[in-house]
């Protein structure tokens, strides 16, 4: 596929980074000829300086016959203008923008090929609001995600000594828990992936990845580690545009305080929000965080644009007693370093949002994908399609079906039904395919499989 990506920032990077390694055609566009230098020396990519809303650059990155435009540039005006330029001009069939501020967002009819042709919109801070919302929602678990409109998740969590199932069998899951069926897709030990087999014994520490029908999600989680009461004291520390998203968001369920340094801002959340408590301060001021009794906090939300300051806020947090701290982490570098520690969720929205955008780069009948393990594994849902004789995969057994190595299917949902997969579950047409890669080497196997043919040989 021929993509062009506007915009050589966290997000552009880190798509250029996923999709040069799938045997894709890449061109990145940017201003910033550094940028561009050193995304070039690192991935098998081609690099256009310019702005990538001018025909002309456009022309340049080779927009006559580009599959697709995704325009992550910081510049909401830009990556619309240049999805009008690519319809106008080059009639590329599919284009992506980033569109960040809310009032554009609010506006229907806005973005259709009448007015501004934007096929697929993405707002990174929407994302991430609803990746946190989902964290608060079910304490311990590492990374939640939802699939067929949150009727079945995928949920990692960290395996603790004295968990019912550490150190036992995964066979031995079905006679804990007879009422409930769930699959463990993947076992990260160590930072290794492990292909979970009946005779696997769950290890402490262990990451374990699950996936599960949303109303069984806890019922599993307490087999793995002890249960966590529900949050109810939440403390965000910066009030720009997720920080805000997030308070409105969860408001009307938790006592919220917002810490927020600048005062016009302060004013503005004051009379936006509900019912959240907006302090005006720094978030790093031990003193402020002592008055406002941190340590009777469930937990600490560092949001602001700064990591540096993000990190310091969420360890002096952790020190004062907050029981949860989560960190925004623009850095990727970062992500890894504190994770785990002081900070118990580092959470990097580049790898949020790319999802959002491979979802729409996948062949095949890709519903969504999500990037797991800082981008190391990735969890898709596929609607299987055809027959017997036109599919590889429906009309057959799980069992049966070649799967790529490193690859297992966790669920299958049908209409309103979730279906844990086991070997003998036969795949119908119009089923959602839930499955899990630990190595996205093999992402193109598994977009062939859901690929329909007029016959296969």
């Amino acid at each position: 596929m021929k993509i062009i990506i506007l915009g050589a920032g966290q997000v552009g990077g880190t798509l250029a980074e996923h999709l040069s390694g799938e045997a894709n055609d890449i061109t990145v566009v940017d201003t910033d000829a550094d940028r561009l230098r050193d995304l070039g020396d690192r991935l098998d990519i081609r690099t256009v300086v310019g702005r990538g809303s001018f025909p002309t650059v456009l022309r340049q990155a080779g927009a006559d016959d580009a599959d697709m435009l995704v325009a992550v540039t910081n510049s909401d005006e830009t990556n619309m203008v240049a999805c009008q330029v690519a319809y106008t001009l080059f009639h590329t069939p599919t284009k992506i923008a980033r569109v960040r501020e809310s009032a554009y967002l609010t506006r229907s009819g806005l973005f259709d090929n009448e007015a501004i042709p934007v096929d697929v919109l993405i707002s990174p801070e929407q994302v991430v609001t609803n990746y946190i919302k989902r964290l608060i929602e079910h304490p311990g678990a590492l990374q939640v995600i939802d699939f067929a409109e949150g009727k079945a998740q995928l949920v990692a969590v960290r395996a603790y000594y004295g968990g019912p199932l550490v150190g036992q069998q995964l066979k031995q899951l079905r006679q804990h828990m007879p009422n409930v069926d769930t699959r463990v897709a993947a076992i990260f030990r160590r930072n290794r992936p492990i292909m979970p087999q009946g005779d696997t014994v769950i290890e402490a520490d262990d990451e374990v990845f699950f996936i599960a029908a949303k109303a069984h999600i806890r019922a599993v989680m307490s087999e793995l580690r002890r249960l966590e009461d529900s949050y109810k004291r939440v403390v965000i520390a910066g009030g720009g545009h997720i920080g805000e998203r997030l308070a409105e968001a969860i408001e009307s369920r938790y006592q919220v305080k917002i810490i927020e340094r600048n005062p016009s801002r302060c004013r503005y959340l004051s009379e936006a929000l509900d019912s959240t408590v907006v302090l005006q301060g720094s978030a790093s001021d031990k003193d402020l965080l002592v008055e406002e009794n941190i340590s009777e906090a469930d937990i600490f939300l560092a949001l602001t644009n700064d990591d540096e300051a993000n990190i310091m806020s969420s360890l002096l947090a952790k020190r004062l007693g907050a029981r949860k701290v989560m960190t925004l982490i623009n850095n990727p570098a970062y992500v890894d370093l504190v994770q785990g520690g002081e900070i118990d969720i580092a959470i990097s929205p580049q790898l949020a949002t790319i999802g959002t955008l491979l979802t729409h780069v996948r062949r095949g009948d890709i519903v969504s994908v999500h990037s797991l393990r800082r981008g190391a594994a990735e969890a898709i849902e596929a609607i299987a399609h055809g027959d017997a004789k036109s599919s590889k995969v429906v009309g057959r057994m799980i069992e049966d079906i070649a799967l790529p190595p490193g690859t297992t299917i966790g669920a299958v949902i049908r209409d309103e039904e979730v279906l844990i997969a086991h070997d003998d579950t036969i795949i119908e047409s119009g089923d959602h395919v839930i499955l899990f890669l630990v190595d996205k080497k093999y992402i193109r196997d598994v977009e062939r499989l859901f690929q329909v043919g007029l016959t296969f040989f």
